[in-house]
């Protein structure tokens, strides 16, 4: 039965090495509830052939012979043999059920924790949206392939195997005759099913883009209203919609176009069947009750037959899946620890970049151009430069979000590429401009930085970043839920909710990337107050988009193009800075 199984799936290149990897990786492990699953197969199996095979002696000895001894005797097991046939067939189910979420979780975990340790470079160039569509519809046709079609696998051959069994103890001439035409009956699944590998695939990319589109809309919903573009969304999410309804029913056509081929193909062994049987039994080759029992024995096969055909379509939506899951839980990420990497010890916290170089894509101009460096430490240092000069990239590199590809980068005589991950980013804090916040309580997103902090810690950080001004007016205060991206939260309150945390997390490096661009005065005040208190005795990056803000730092670079122009305090580079003269004209003298 399985070499007939292997007839009818058809298998790419690899195709087995993926079967292989799922079954070490996921399904090896619960190997013990499968063969239990096995062995009420084999019972169903039994149970489903007995009923074929009872047919000959109901027949023959109560119909025919008239033997009232036996009245209750065969309808009685006929009986039993549904009931262990219904019984094994529910028990089977659910262990394989309890199998394939098991599988399910295993999976997810897996696609999990490989975005969460994925880099940063990888996540920013793919779509949530397609993520979700792998951590879902993917994930549920892996599943379906490792439990239910292991299940129809042994389900559907043991019954047929013993089903044949009783065909041929009945008659063997018959039984070859349906052995040869049976297959007939699979051709057009078998046909098929590599289409359905192709289409699904194609499913899986329209239910990405629509998955993508749906997060544009819910992140851009005020946009989309202000613009009046409803009509335009509209319109664009009915081809989205269309695009995948077109590719679905591509799919269940697929699978409906062999039902009818299926059908006249049995039709046709049946018929033919019927007419040698006749034959048979007019030559007394054949008894009545011999006849009726294979004839059942045929009609029964006919289910796992059709079942074994379309096996084919699950293996090719499960293999399908598995392409594309199987890549993002093998993704190695970039940014790892080498062997023998050191703790990293923080004194002074001065950092030094050396000859660094940065590029996001192979090919591409140079972000950042042999870039030097001297960040003094428990010291402000600001970055000042035109959008898209690099200043963003420095901070980014310095928690090793991004690799450099040259050069090195030092925190106290250690290089970065040396020291572990962990030990790096536990000494760094990030405020940015797009502050990053959970739809969870205001506890919570502050305590995210130590989990284990008091509850007078958490209210001391919320009092020196000035949120406690606004969470003592809210209804539940600190236990208050702020909507997804704290939605329910103006701007600056995000702001220092988002410093709030970073002076929970007592870190001795502090990069602030725009934190108090877009706010107004007296927002800004509080914010650069918070601030204060925040940087005070840290080494301090700040990213300004007002100069006023950083004026008094104890050193500023000036970056244009990837490089360093210029470098001193501001005095200083009003003298030998045109760049810099010209933004403070602007910004500051204008005023």
């Amino acid at each position: 039965m399985f070499l007939l199984v292997l007839y009818w799936v058809k298998f790419e290149m690899g195709d087995i090495d993926i079967l292989k990897r799922l079954y070490y990786s996921y399904t090896k492990k619960y190997l013990k509830n499968i063969l239990l699953s096995v062995f009420f197969t084999i019972l169903l199996a039994a149970s489903t052939s007995s009923v074929a095979y009872l047919l000959d002696p109901a027949i023959k000895q109560l119909f025919i012979e008239q033997k009232q001894n036996l009245i209750l005797i065969i309808p009685g097991l006929i009986v039993i043999a549904f009931g262990v046939k219904g019984g094994s067939l529910y028990i089977a189910k659910v262990i394989m059920i309890r199998v394939a979420e098991e599988v399910r979780k295993d999976i997810q975990i897996d696609v999990f924790s490989s975005l969460i340790k994925a880099d940063t470079k990888l996540v920013d160039n793919k779509h949530s949206g397609k993520f979700i569509t792998n951590i879902t519809n993917d994930v549920n046709m892996i599943t379906s392939l490792v439990s239910t079609a292991i299940l129809n696998l042994f389900k559907d051959s043991f019954t047929l195997a013993g089903l044949l069994a009783v065909m041929f103890y009945q008659n063997w001439k018959l039984s070859l005759i349906a052995i040869i035409m049976i297959p007939l009956a699979s051709i057009a699944a078998r046909t098929l099913g590599k289409r359905i590998g192709k289409v699904t695939t194609q499913q899986m990319q329209k239910a990405g883009i629509l998955n993508s589109y749906l997060i544009e809309i819910f992140k851009n919903h005020k946009m989309m209203k202000i613009f009046q573009k409803e009509d335009y969304e509209k319109y664009r999410a009915n081809e989205y919609i269309h695009d995948l309804k077109e590719t679905s029913k591509k799919i269940n056509e697929v699978f409906v176009r062999a039902s009818p081929v299926m059908e006249f193909l049995t039709g046709i062994m049946i018929a033919f069947l019927i007419f040698i049987s006749a034959k048979l039994i007019t030559n007394n080759e054949l008894e009545v009750s011999n006849f009726f029992s294979f004839l059942a024995a045929m009609m029964l096969s006919y289910q796992p037959v059709r079942s074994l055909a379309t096996l084919n379509i699950s293996i090719q939506q499960g293999l399908s899946g598995a392409r594309r899951i199987l890549p993002i839980i093998d993704d190695i990420p970039e940014i790892r620890e080498k062997e023998g990497s050191k703790e990293l010890i923080i004194g002074e916290g001065q950092i030094i970049f050396k000859k660094v170089k940065f590029e996001y894509y192979k090919d591409q101009k140079g972000i950042l151009k042999n870039i030097d460096l001297e960040i003094p430490g428990k010291k402000m240092t600001a970055l000042v430069g035109h959008s898209g000069a690099g200043k963003s990239t420095v901070l980014n590199l310095i928690p090793r979000f991004y690799n450099a590809n040259d050069g090195d980068i030092k925190i106290d005589n250690q290089s970065i590429y040396n020291s572990t991950i962990f030990s790096l980013r536990k000494n760094i804090s990030l405020v940015s401009q797009d502050t990053t916040l959970f739809d969870d309580t205001i506890r919570n997103n502050i305590s995210y930085a130590n989990p284990k902090a008091t509850k007078e810690e958490i209210e001391e950080a919320a009092k020196y970043s000035y949120a406690n001004e606004f969470i003592d007016k809210l209804p539940a205060k600190y236990d208050t839920l702020i909507g997804e991206n704290g939605v329910r939260l103006s701007g600056g309150e995000k702001q220092r909710l988002s410093i709030a945390r970073a002076i929970l997390k007592k870190s001795p490096i502090i990069l602030l990337d725009e934190a108090t661009s877009s706010l107004d005065a007296e927002t800004e005040n509080k914010i650069q107050n918070a601030i204060s208190f925040l940087t005070k005795g840290r080494t301090t990056i700040v990213i300004a988009h007002r100069l006023s803000t950083i004026l008094n730092s104890d050193k500023i670079y000036v970056i244009d193009k990837g490089s360093v122009i210029g470098e001193g305090k501001h005095d200083e580079l009003l003298e030998t800075s045109s760049v810099y003269k010209n933004f403070y004209e602007k910004q500051i003298k204008k005023q």
